[in-house]
């Protein structure tokens, strides 16, 4: 978004006390009106985001903002559209795919029925490859897929299965490299400029809002899936959500994180093993019991 989206005119290159405070009243006025818990997302990243929307709504300050978002539901739509993430594409990371086909789907076959939680999903590219390589492998039908995400208005997007012509050679390739069996062509149809995905990819996807932030596991999964989203997170957040992640998956269940993240230097680091050091896949290896303490 240019310099909008890096936000770096000299009123913003140093955070004064006063704009600190701004912030922090802010953020708890939202949590407390609208219940969105962004109080513990990474203060350069959430800043940026908020000048960003200062910017584009032509006022002058965070309190303006302030002001402006709790009288105003569209312009909290509005900031809430640049706090959530909207970076996904087909087979993301296409090793991270291609090693969870040929590593973590021979373990998924063993078992009765499978429930794998994508959280975080944004406008739902990774899910429909999960589905996709799921179906390739035999076991979409016996698998429930909860699709999960804060802003409804992702989710809605993810729910349409509509997508851009022009990113469709990226997702070609992509799907090449993590090792598709078919011709990619086979999953979607072609109108105008956009790509829409076939509805059997979904009919066992349940797209639901979910906030890692303040709400609860919700069932216990096979598979858990969060890439890339932690990273925006605070210290004290992210243990919470490995906390909500752990206390949700079975036992032996699978996580699988992104490329910028870790399962080290949390407090449930220890009840994990490598599974794809490489590709950020774990497996739960540990239960607590009462002789642990796990504490933040």
């Amino acid at each position: 978004m240019g310099t909008e989206e890096n936000g770096e005119s000299s009123e913003v290159e140093s955070c004064s006390e006063l704009e600190k405070i701004e912030i922090h009243l802010l953020l708890e006025g939202i949590y407390s009106y609208y219940g969105y818990d962004f109080r513990n997302y990474v203060s350069a990243s959430i800043r940026r985001r908020i000048w960003y929307r200062i910017r584009a709504e032509r006022i002058q300050n965070v309190s303006s903002l302030q002001e402006k978002v709790l009288h105003d539901p569209s312009a909290m739509a509005r900031l809430l559209s640049d706090f959530s993430i909207h970076v996904s594409e087909m087979f993301r990371d296409p090793r991270f795919f291609e090693s969870f086909r040929k590593n973590v789907v021979p373990l998924l076959k063993e078992l009765p029925f499978v429930r794998i939680w994508h959280a975080g999903c944004s406008t739902g590219e990774e899910v429909y490859s999960m589905a996709i390589i799921l179906y390739e492998e035999g076991l979409y039908n016996k698998t429930k897929i909860y699709a999960t995400d804060m802003n409804e208005d992702l989710l809605k997007k993810a729910k349409e299965g509509v997508y851009s012509l022009d990113k469709m050679r990226t997702y070609m390739d992509n799907y090449q490299t993590a090792g598709g069996l078919n011709e990619f062509r086979k999953y979607f149809e072609v109108s105008n400029d956009k790509v829409i995905f076939h509805p059997f990819l979904t009919q066992n996807v349940i797209f639901a809002q979910h906030n890692l932030a303040i709400d609860h596991s919700f069932n216990e999964f096979h598979v858990i899936i969060c890439r890339n989203v932690m990273i925006y997170f605070d210290k004290v957040l992210q243990n919470r959500v490995h906390g909500l992640f752990y206390e949700s998956l079975c036992p032996s269940g699978i996580l699988g994180l992104g490329d910028k993240e870790d399962i080290a230097y949390n407090h449930y680091s220890h009840y994990y093993k490598a599974f794809d050091h490489e590709q950020k896949i774990y497996q739960k290896v540990k239960l607590l019991d009462s002789l642990d303490t796990i504490t933040g």
